[in-house]
Parts: C-alpha cells; sequence; structure tokens
C-alpha cells in the first residue's frame, strides 16, 4: 500500500464541521443572547418612579368610584326597579 493515499473517510473532521456540535452549543448561546437583550430593554426603559403619594393617590379614586355619576341615576333606579318586585303584586 502507498502510504501517500491516504482514504479521506478515515481523517477526522474538524469540530466545527459536525452538525450536533452546534445543537449543543446553540442552546446556551441563544439564552446569553436573550439575557443581553433583556438587559438592554432594562437599561433602555427603566420602571416608572412610584409617586410618594400614592396612597392619597389610591384614595382619591376610590372616592371618585364610590361617588355616584349623576348621568347614570336613571338607569340605577331602573335596575334597582328590576331586581326588586312592586309592592303590589302577589308573591
Amino acid at each position: 500500500m502507498n502510504p501517500q493515499n491516504t482514504d479521506k473517510s478515515s481523517t477526522p473532521s474538524p469540530w466545527w464541521r459536525h452538525g450536533h456540535v452546534w445543537l449543543v452549543i446553540a442552546g446556551p448561546l441563544v439564552v446569553v443572547v436573550a439575557s443581553f437583550v433583556t438587559l438592554w430593554l432594562a437599561i433602555r426603559s427603566p420602571d416608572p418612579v412610584v409617586a410618594d403619594d400614592y396612597y392619597r393617590r389610591g384614595i382619591d379614586i376610590n372616592r371618585r368610584l364610590q361617588e355616584p355619576d349623576k348621568s347614570l341615576v336613571p338607569a340605577l333606579k331602573g335596575r334597582n326597579h328590576a331586581a326588586t318586585p312592586a309592592q303590589d303584586q302577589p308573591r
């Protein structure tokens, strides 16, 4: 046999030519890239600072929600009338 004629199938190929190696590398690489994207988003748009008077604002909102809206009074009367039976009807 001539030592100069080597079979190409017997020589190992470099590691980057194997597909399963890239499959193993792709998972952690995607996670690293996603973490940098998340960091960039967090730095670019920080969370707004909560107002110092958040409790007072919440109380005002709740007070406004509890006040009856004058434009809804006929609807509320109609709803209440439909929910309670008339007194002259037998039960």
